[in-house]
Order: C-alpha cells, then structure tokens, then sequence
C-alpha cells in the first residue's frame, strides 16, 4: 500500500443490498477474522475520493484492522445518480450500512464527517465507535431554514449557494486545476484575500478570471494533485449534489423524528486543526451538549485537510483512542 501509487490498494466495485454501485478500497489485515478485526469505514468529504485516506489505511491495516474506504456516491468510480434527492443522509447511510459486514467503527472528514453523524442516527445498531474529523456533529433541527437565510447568518459559507446551482455542475470541470487548487490551498504559502473563495459570489468569479494564478500551491504533490484532476473530471454533479440536499434531508429528518443526542453509550472522537475555519468555537461547544461520551483533539497549526495535514499525528491519535477503547470496554469492544 503506497499512498502515491493508488494501484497498489485492494479496490472492489460491488452493487449493494441498496442497488447502488460503489467502488471502494477494502484492505483486509494478515489472517482476517471478522469476529476478531474491527471494520474501519473512512466517509470522505468535498471534494474528495477514497484517496484522502491513503496516508492512514496502511497503518490501521497493519494494527489488525479491517479499512473500508469508498468513493462515496457519484465521486470516482461509485454510481452518479443525477436527481440530488438520491444523495440524501438517510439514503447515503442506508448504502454505508449495506457495505458493513459487521459492527464497525464509521470514521468521516468534512461531508463524510456530517453523514458519518448522521449514521449514528439512522443506523445506531451498527456502530461501536463514531470518529469525526474536521466538521463538528450538528443535530436535526425542527425547523427548515433556507441556504440563502443561512448564508446571511453565516457570510463564510457563500460557496455553497454556488454549489447548489446547477450551473457550477457543468463550469467546474472546465476549471479542474484552478479548482483543485483552491480546495487544496496550502494556506501557510499564500495570503492574497483575493483568492478568499468562501463569499457570496466570490468562487465563480475567481474561477472564470483568466489572471487568477492555475499554480496555486497546496497541500499536495504533483502526483496526488493528478489523480485527484483524473478522478474530478470523471464529473463534478454527483459531488456538488450534496449541496443541493437540505430540504430533503430535512423532510426526512422530520418524518422520521430523528433524536437530536447521540446513544449515551457511544464512544465519540472529534479531531481539529486549529487553523480549520470549518470547525469554531460555537459549533464545537455545541456538539457538545448532544453528545454524552465527547472527547475531542485539537491539532495546533493545522488546517482542514487532516488526513494530509496532519496524517502522522491523525493516524497516532486515532490508533491511540481504539487502544484505549480496548482497555476501558473489554467487553463491549472485544473485536478491538
């Protein structure tokens, strides 16, 4: 397994139970036993793919656990429904549960880290642990408030009105390098407001100006930056679709009158950077409230993309947390 060789992990494309295809990678550890071995499955965010794991599936794998990392729906090689209400939390979770064969523990990073949330809701039985990265959890609300009414409230997350037009859909792919990019800023390099893409109105426009910088450096190498160019120009709606969920989820949430608490009983991680414009003070602390069993991590000087910020230290405090869970619930957590 060699983070710069994507070939060199274990990939499977299977239709699931949900009638859905998914392309994951699936390492398995020496001598693999279900009822011995722990079931890891990685939930990547935006935008992302399997790979944001590659630095962390080695050594989990060789810690003896099982590592599922997919490419979530429409991302990659998995299924690209066109209708946004098919990349709903309850359906999106429906299709995680169906590629566990086993209790497990569900680990997600920015979007992957709000539908690994909301599993713990949909689908509680199948957990022994929860690990979010990133984006702290946020419970289901009783009311619905529009993305333009959040917007207002929260000026930093304007991309997403962006997003959420369907027009983003077809002028992103023409953009790939200059898109990679920016979501991929190494931040510590750069410090031009101008290329501040979160405002209302601001992505598209630094998208289509001919003067903004393609060589932007980030977080990756030419190698990754490559794949993931490779793998985004397979088509970008299925990935923006996310954005253009809410009402549904919401109406899901609703019907099904979702508990705003996680189980009591739920081991919960949360990892951040400090320097994560995603993951503030007041999200935080609220997730606390909800959440009996929180502990949470704070990595000094990092940004958003853990995995790769930061992928010793995720990799060493993650590992660290499954040995303690071992210790402090032999019994419950025996296939740790």
């Amino acid at each position: 397994m060699d983070p710069l060789k994507p070939e060199s992990f274990n990939h499977r494309t299977e239709v699931l139970s949900t009638g859905r295809a998914y392309h994951f990678v699936d390492q398995l550890p020496v001598d693999y036993d279900p009822k011995r071995h722990p079931t890891l499955l990685c939930v990547h965010g935006f935008p992302d793919l399997w790979y944001g794991w590659r630095y962390q599936i080695g050594p989990w794998v060789r810690r003896g656990c099982r590592v599922v990392a997919p490419d979530m729906l429409g991302y990659g090689e998995s299924a690209k429904p066109t209708d946004a209400e098919e990349y709903t939390s309850k359906k999106l979770c429906a299709d995680l549960a169906a590629l566990l064969d086993v209790l497990g523990i569900v680990i997600g990073h920015d979007w992957g880290s709000y539908i690994a949330g909301r599993f713990a809701l949909w689908q509680p039985d199948r957990l022994l642990a929860l690990i979010m990265l990133s984006v702290p959890y946020t419970p289901p609300t009783r009311e619905y408030i529009p993305l333009t009414e959040v917007v207002k409230r929260a000026p930093n997350l304007g991309y997403q009105l962006y997003f959420n037009d369907q027009k983003s859909s077809h002028e992103i792919p023409s953009h790939l390098g200059k898109f990679v990019g920016l979501m991929f800023a190494d931040v510590s390099q750069y410090g031009d407001k101008q290329l501040d893409f979160t405002p209302k109105g601001a992505l598209e426009k630094i998208l289509a100006d001919s003067k903004t910088p393609t060589g932007l450096p980030t977080i990756l190498n030419d190698t990754e930056r490559a794949y993931y160019i490779q793998e985004f120009g397979k088509g970008m709606h299925g990935p923006l679709n996310y954005y253009r969920t809410s009402q549904y989820r919401h109406e899901e949430e609703l019907a099904a009158r979702l508990p705003a608490a996680l189980s009591a009983d739920l081991p919960y991680l949360f990892i951040w950077g400090t320097h994560d414009p995603t993951a503030t003070p007041f999200v935080i602390n609220k997730a606390r409230k909800f959440i009996s069993k929180y502990q949470d991590i704070a990595i000094e000087g990092r940004g958003h993309w853990l995995m790769v910020e930061a992928k010793d230290e995720v990799t060493k405090h993650i590992s660290e947390w499954l040995e303690h869970l071992t210790c402090s619930h032999p019994r419950e957590l025996s296939k740790l």
